[in-house]
């Protein structure tokens, strides 16, 4: 597999979350081609499970996707911010749970094809319940689903999101080997 050298790169728009840029490069068969790239500073998710094995879910309206959708929280990581902190904070804001214990499960490429973002998945546990603070704007409910029930929910289309998909499938997968020790 070869690389695609960039020749050329213009930088179409530029907003609060994404950059849009329009790259001319060179093929690996020499002929050039153009390339449309969203550019993010990536985000960080969290699948937080409490002492019941529930998981602590956000409901929000998608407006790309014109649908309520239930996701693990997540949010954009800001300049310089550790990803675990990030990831704690989104779950204080939009949930009002604090989590003792966060550790890394992955970090995914959710849309490779066309766009930067790294998105660092880890799980909490541990939680203790407090007060949501979500951003101005933002307009999200909490839901609490035990996880044999996301999982079915992931199987039968019910839950789409990647990140969510991801984490909770991981997360999963954490638990099931931590009962196996």
């Amino acid at each position: 597999m070869q690389n695609e050298r960039t020749l050329q790169t213009e930088i179409r728009f530029t907003g609060n979350v994404i950059q849009v840029e329009v790259l001319e490069v060179c093929l690996p068969d020499g002929r050039v081609g153009r390339r449309e790239i969203v550019r993010h500073g990536g985000g960080a998710a969290i699948v937080a499970i409490d002492g019941l094995g529930r998981v602590v879910l956000v409901r929000q309206y998608r407006k790309a996707v014109e649908m309520e959708m239930l996701e693990i929280p997540a949010g954009k990581l800001e300049p310089g911010e550790d990803p675990a902190a990030c990831a704690s904070r989104e779950l204080r804001e939009e949930t009002g749970y604090h989590a003792v214990q966060v550790i890394p499960l992955t970090s995914i490429l959710p849309t490779p094809g066309y766009c930067s973002e790294v998105l660092h998945l880890f799980f909490a546990s541990q939680l203790t319940a407090g007060e949501s603070h979500p951003d101005e704007g933002e307009y999200v409910e909490t839901v609490l689903l035990p996880i044999e029930e996301c999982l079915d929910m992931i199987g039968d289309g019910r839950i789409r999101d990647a990140k969510t998909v991801a984490g909770i499938l991981l997360a999963a997968r954490k638990a099931e080997c931590r009962g196996a020790d």
